[in-house]
């Protein structure tokens, strides 16, 4: 059965084009409302205006990483039950750590397969209460 992120709202902030465009086309391929930023600040003003249902963040980025990303969505009310997943080319434990400490939900490592994003996603975000209304134990 092919799933149906159909309205799903996905935000990737990575400072890379590549990363940026790559995660995009997996994403709107099944169905996704994808929101790009380039950095944290870039972010947290796409955040506020477009309330997205889950968001991959870039460890290393300028002017403010994805560690400081994250502690600021989580340490807002409003966007706390984001489920908020970090972005690698390392695949450290100490960054794992690091990133279970600022209140990430998960940590992938780049570069990531369609797969890993949608088991991300998949993981997170309840899709029964948007899609399958009324369809109980599939």
């Amino acid at each position: 059965m092919e799933e149906n992120f159909e309205s799903l709202k996905v935000m990737v902030i990575d400072d890379s084009k590549t990363i940026r465009r790559t995660a995009e086309t997996l994403l709107k391929k099944v169905g996704c409302n994808v929101i790009t930023a380039v950095d944290g600040f870039d972010a947290l003003a796409k955040i506020a205006d477009n309330h997205p249902d889950i968001i991959f963040v870039d460890i290393m980025m300028p002017r403010l990483d994805g560690y400081q990303t994250c502690a600021l969505i989580k340490n807002n009310t409003a966007f706390r039950s984001t489920p908020v997943v970090m972005l690698s080319s390392k695949d450290g434990l100490f960054d794992k750590a690091k990133g279970r400490i600022v209140g990430s939900d998960q940590y992938l490592t780049k570069p990531f397969s369609k797969e890993e994003l949608l088991g991300a996603i998949r993981a997170h975000v309840p899709q029964s209460d948007k899609n399958m209304a009324g369809a109980a134990g599939s």
